[in-house]
């Protein structure tokens, strides 16, 4: 199970420069021009847990394997990218091929790196991106429900459940709307229907304010207004340096700390990138553990018991039984599984539970 991030934003915001610091390598070139990542470079990290390392210690594991999540570095967009302008038409067909959107603003004036609407404004540049998503949704859309009211009008009982959904979003991105704005008021089935489409609008998206150094604590101007329209429309906004976050990844390990606190920070803002993507995508981890690994694994919210166990292998789904759940917390303080197990705290959960974020699991399982 994959869940993909695409990095998006206006050329020279700092897309590639983050992404390499993600991914711990050059793999994406960073340089002062437009287009300068043509072909999308794709990187898994790691999920930073730290209930990982914990539950490994207590279970003695000779290894520790964290969850993961692919993050994609797409090619900058410049205004008529919906009409093709520039690499518009891989630019939008990339981001078909991801589950939600990490746009990068910039935050940062500096006369050496140029702009491509020649200057600095994070709102508006969102606004720029947004609206070529939308005119290429519009488009798109178009066509599509003009074709499913013939159906419909035939009585064609997938046309006809499709329809008020498709009509619904058309509407919103005629009022200049994004249609993700749709998902707070509809129920599963709608949802899934409108992830259907694969609309550009529909996914999800988590703004980041590329700051320089000295602003990577506190944020400033820009990065305020960015998150106050992030708030207005129910998204989410984080703030980080690029720069720092370059400087990090290539330092060791050991003097990351140092480095932290000289910057007046507590983590890597990479982390919190990270885990506010995994959250983005309405995920949640549960853990396995034992003596050779303890391991993350990643499953959406409201996953059930045996959709948890087919994420290890489709032969536990199949051949399920029951799952043996502890929680995170009754695992720690009670000192591991025997513990838990003594003071009542492992429970056999069935078909119908409801995997919990930072479960601690054992399947049972016939093949």
């Amino acid at each position: 199970m994959g869940f993909r991030c695409g990095i998006v934003g206006l050329p020279n915001v700092g897309k590639s420069t983050l992404f390499n610091a993600l991914t711990k390598t050059a793999a994406a070139q960073a340089a002062n021009y437009p287009f300068c990542t043509i072909e999308p470079n794709t990187g898994d990290v790691a999920v930073p847990d730290p209930r990982l390392k914990d539950i490994a210690r207590i279970a003695k594991s000779a290894q520790v394997v964290p969850t993961r999540i692919t993050f994609v570095d797409i090619a900058g967009l410049v205004r008529g990218a919906s009409k093709g302008e520039g690499l518009g038409n891989q630019f939008l067909a990339n981001i078909r091929e991801v589950d939600a959107i990490v746009h990068v603003l910039r935050c940062f004036e500096n006369d050496d790196i140029t702009h491509v609407e020649g200057r600095i404004d994070p709102v508006a540049d969102a606004e720029t991106v947004e609206t070529e998503l939308m005119l290429s949704d519009l488009e798109s859309l178009e066509r599509r429900v003009t074709a499913t009211r013939k159906k419909a009008t035939g009585k064609d009982k997938e046309a006809m459940a499709v329809l008020p959904v498709m009509e619904a979003a058309l509407g919103k991105l005629q009022n200049g709307e994004p249609v993700r704005v749709l998902l707070k008021d509809y129920d599963p089935e709608e949802r899934a229907i409108l992830r259907g489409l694969n609309l550009l609008t529909s996914k999800p998206v988590l703004y980041v304010c590329n700051v320089e150094e000295a602003d990577a604590a506190t944020g400033n101007a820009y990065s305020e207004a960015v998150e106050a329209m992030a708030k207005n429309q129910g998204a989410a906004s984080v703030v980080i340096s690029a720069a720092i976050e370059a400087e990090i990844a290539q330092l060791p390990e050991e003097e990351v700390g140092d480095y932290l606190e000289a910057m007046g920070l507590t983590e890597p803002g990479l982390d919190r990138l990270i885990r506010a993507g995994y959250q983005l995508l309405d995920l949640i981890t549960y853990f396995t553990a034992g003596p050779k690994e303890a391991r993350a694994w990643t499953v959406k919210a409201g996953s059930k018991a045996p959709q948890a166990a087919g994420v290890i292998h489709t032969d536990f789904e199949k051949g399920f039984i029951r799952a043996q759940t502890i929680g995170y917390q009754d695992f720690v303080s009670l000192g591991g599984e025997v513990a838990a197990k003594e003071a009542g705290k492992a429970r056999d959960e069935g078909k119908e539970y409801v995997v919990a974020d930072g479960d601690v699991m054992m399947f049972k399982f016939n093949v």
